[in-house]
């Protein structure tokens, strides 16, 4: 999906300038797009190191909202919770599924899934890992008291039991392909039954802490400040030993001031470097910019489906008055390319080769067209009415967007607002209604946990979590349902070209670009793969000396 080649930062086209010129207008200086080529090209991985380090530095553009795996739904979460926590499999940087704290899996029935639970693995407190650990953390997500950011996983599920001395059976209601596809993500992550019961509901905050598995314990969390990760000795893998003796995660929400950390070898290296910077680190001599595998899809989503963008034709409207390839000159470098799907093909594996083309070929387009835009909105009657659209100071990306969506608004005649509030206060947008309350419009840059795109359209069926606008449509859900309900990938990715399609043509959320994943590492350190899969993979065990 992501092409290798050198994109020029060029500006946009004549006919879209002015909208470019308000959307470049309400940034810094940093964030103006030049006429400076970028040059990038996909990398699986980065050279292996010399040796060991005593430690290094890293830059999270925002404190982790908790470091309970419940409720780890973003990327400052999962990023930190990866190295210290484990899940049942692992979710490898190529995006295959292979052996975690669980050594093998088998489905006996088309509604059941056996886990056998690894027998010479400790939690950083020096105790075993049992098949009792994973009932009582996989149950956290059944309870309502609990709240789990990932019920959604876990809404099929009828009993989680030990029936044996490492043995874990989960029953299903119905047949549920995507149970076991998203045990590499923290849907799958295994915690100390005692931990959880002490600790209480100060589990996974900077009080309670953690007390996981993985190649890092997790050591001081300094409140707005920094978490600190520790070395365990006792990890069971020796295959991702850490090669670091301490990591420090710092969180920096100010884009300027955590790349000019990173130019400065302040900051030993971060993930997602605002695209705006990409020239200027690739011009230091501060290390080296690499770019990965990405399942993420820039999207703005729909949040309030009572307002104008309840008609379809004003959200067809919107997306038809977005210059896509502008933003993402604007917003990413170039670094990209534009889509009119939910989805990137790197999650469609096993999938059938005909139905990836159905789903990515034969959708509809919503080319840059201002006059037909304006058209359907005299048409819906809504001319002058209001949407909100929320954005953060997280990058430039942001900011470019968020600004976007206003100028294409109002050139098709909404009345556009924009309000900027803190990258903490932005992730709650993805766990809490109220704080979504009078918002029409927010960006996300949506990835994938597991390797097969229905991940995306399962969230997408009525009344689910992370359909944050509400959307509903009968045709659509049965379609998902009875993807889910299949288990041969290519069969099932059938089914799910069929919901990409009816997604695509009803717009709950207006897909705008993907970009591959970005990662700076500097000149001290060197390891790993610039893969997003170090959301759940133990990325920073395989970080050492360069």
């Amino acid at each position: 999906m992501i092409s290798r080649r050198t994109i020029s930062r060029a500006l946009v086209a004549a006919a879209a300038s002015a909208t470019l010129t308000l959307v470049i207008g309400g940034c810094a200086a940093s964030e103006t797009p030049t006429d400076e080529a970028v040059d990038w090209e996909l990398s699986a991985t980065t050279p292996a190191p010399s040796g060991d380090i005593d430690s290094f530095t890293w830059a999270v553009y925002s404190e982790p909202y908790s470091l309970d795996y419940a409720y780890a739904f973003d990327y400052a979460d999962n990023e930190v919770l990866s190295n210290v926590c484990e899940s049942l499999l692992r979710l490898n940087p190529d995006y295959t599924l292979s052996a975690g704290l669980a050594e093998q899996w088998e489905q006996p029935t088309p509604t059941s899934w056996v886990y056998t639970i690894r027998d010479d693995v400790t939690f950083h407190d020096g105790t075993p890992l049992t098949a009792a650990d994973v009932v009582a953390s996989m149950s956290r997500h059944l309870d309502p008291a609990v709240g789990s950011f990932w019920y959604s996983v876990y809404q099929y599920v009828v009993s989680i039991q030990q029936t044996g001395d490492r043995e874990v059976t989960v029953e299903l209601s119905v047949p549920g392909s995507q149970f076991n596809l998203a045990m590499g993500g923290a849907a799958g992550v295994v915690e100390s039954a005692a931990t959880l019961a002490a600790a209480g509901p100060d589990y996974g905050n900077s009080t309670g802490g953690v007390n996981c598995t993985g190649p890092f314990s997790l050591g001081e969390w300094r409140s707005g400040e920094s978490i600190t990760l520790e070395r365990y000795d006792g990890y069971w893998d020796d295959s991702l030993r850490a090669h670091a003796g301490q990591v420090e995660f710092v969180f920096m929400t100010d884009p300027t001031a955590r790349v000019n950390a990173l130019a400065s070898g302040d900051i030993d290296g971060s993930w997602m470097i605002p695209s705006e910077a990409v020239p200027q680190l690739q011009g230091s001599d501060a290390g080296e910019m690499y770019f990965g595998l990405t399942t993420a899809v820039g999207s703005l989503i729909v949040s309030n489906l009572d307002g104008p963008l309840g008609d379809l034709r004003v959200r067809q409207a919107l997306l038809m008055a977005l210059d896509r390839e502008g933003i993402l000159d604007a917003a990413a470098g170039g670094i990209g390319e534009v889509t009119d799907v939910l989805t990137t093909e790197s999650v469609w594996v096993g999938a059938d080769p005909a139905a990836v083309k159905t789903a990515f070929e034969d959708v509809d387009a919503y080319p840059y067209d201002l006059a037909a835009a304006k058209a359907l909105v005299e048409e819906a009657g809504v001319a002058g009415e209001e949407i909100v659209i929320v954005t953060a100071p997280i990058s430039g990306e942001f900011a470019v967007t968020s600004q976007a969506a206003a100028a294409a608004a109002e050139s098709i005649g909404l009345t556009a607002k924009i309000e900027s509030v803190t990258p903490g206060a932005y992730t709650t947008l993805f766990s809490d209604p109220a704080a979504r309350e009078g918002v029409d419009l927010f960006f996300t840059s949506w990835y994938l946990s597991s390797p097969d795109p229905l991940e995306m359209y399962s969230v997408l069926r009525t009344g689910e979590f992370s359909n944050y606008g509400g959307w509903s449509d009968p045709e659509f859900d049965e379609v998902v349902t009875t993807a889910i309900a299949i288990d041969d990938p290519a069969a099932r990715s059938v089914e799910t070209a069929m919901a990409q399609q009816i997604a695509n043509a009803q717009l709950p959320w207006l897909p705008l670009y993907t970009t591959p994943m970005s990662l700076f590492l500097g000149g001290r350190i060197t390891g790993v793969s610039p893969s997003i899969a170090f959301m759940y993979y133990p990325w920073a065990a395989e970080i050492g000396a360069r």
